[in-house]
């Protein structure tokens, strides 16, 4: 005779999972909307402002009137393509001096620097606790004739060679597109540093090792390793130092002279002394579009587009 023996009775099933909530949705976009705010107020419509001013035709007595005059562009950049130029040249070769003292420091802090890296890095950043008033004023001290600095680029037979290359006046370093440079390469020196730091801490220790295996030499693990591992910080660090270096205007005025003048100097004589709005306005924006350009040229030369 059949035994019937009765079925396990089946487990309940999972409670379905609750729907998500649809204000969460939102909460990105609340979080994002301060800064959209801000840039709407204190960036875009600065530039639509800009951008019709730099179109206007008129007079400070008689008011400025939109009139789609767009020869002004023509106009400014034929009269201070001079002014253009000196700026790339002054920011290129200030860029180029921060990346060739900020690398080895960079290396330094990331790889050598030990239990002293927190201090060497606060030694990096004390100089933004100071005024950028302050501390040009201060290369002006520096620099002044007469003083060390030049004694020892005069005795070293520096001033001679940089006075043929027409850097600066043969006896003398303030005034000159050299004290320019010095000025622009200090104070943008920590924009090129941290960026490099950052890049040299994420490499991972054990390719180093790796290379040594390998047996292959420090110059050759720092060609074929590190610098091509630490390219995003050197691309980030030069754009953070060449674009507000080619903008800059107070090292220009503070330790040049009129020979030495950049664009900056330019749009802010245009703004607050010849009250030229059209005239300044325009040379701002062929200074962003020239910068725009270089910089994205640069990005794509460089391989590293996705930083931007």
């Amino acid at each position: 005779m059949t035994t019937v023996t009765e079925a396990p009775p089946l487990a309940p099933a999972p409670p379905e999972p609750e729907p998500p909530r649809r204000r969460g949705r939102w909460t990105p976009y609340l979080l994002l909307l301060p800064g959209l705010l801000w840039l709407l107020v204190f960036f875009a419509l600065p530039v639509v402002y800009q951008a019709s001013t730099s179109v206007q035709t008129g007079s400070l007595e008689e008011g400025y009137q939109v009139t789609w005059h767009v020869a002004t562009y023509w106009e400014a950049l034929s009269e201070y393509w001079p002014q253009f130029v000196r700026s790339v040249l002054y920011a290129a070769s200030a860029t180029v001096l921060c990346l060739l003292l900020g690398y080895p420091l960079a290396y330094l802090i990331a790889f050598r620097a030990g239990r002293w890296r927190n201090l060497i890095m606060i030694l990096v950043i004390a100089p933004f606790f100071t005024s950028f008033l302050i501390r040009t004023l201060a290369w002006k001290t520096i620099l002044a004739d007469g003083g060390p600095v030049v004694g020892a680029l005069d005795a070293l037979h520096v001033l001679d060679v940089t006075a043929w290359l027409g850097w600066t006046a043969g006896d003398r370093v303030l005034a000159t597109p050299l004290a320019v440079v010095c000025g622009l390469t200090y104070n943008f020196l920590p924009f090129m540093i941290l960026p490099l730091y950052t890049s040299l801490e994420r490499i991972d220790p054990r390719l180093h090792e790796a290379a040594n295996d390998l047996y292959a030499r420090p110059s050759t693990t720092f060609r074929k390793v590190t610098f091509p591992l630490s390219m995003p910080g050197v691309v980030s660090g030069t754009l953070l130092t060449f674009i507000p270096a080619t903008g800059d205007y107070v090292n220009a005025d503070l330790l040049g002279s009129t020979d030495t003048r950049m664009v900056g100097n330019v749009i802010q004589s245009q703004f607050l002394r010849v009250l030229d709005y059209p005239t300044a306005a325009a040379l701002s924006f062929i200074l962003m579009a020239a910068i725009l350009i270089m910089v994205t040229l640069y990005i794509r030369k460089s391989g590293t587009e996705d930083l931007v």
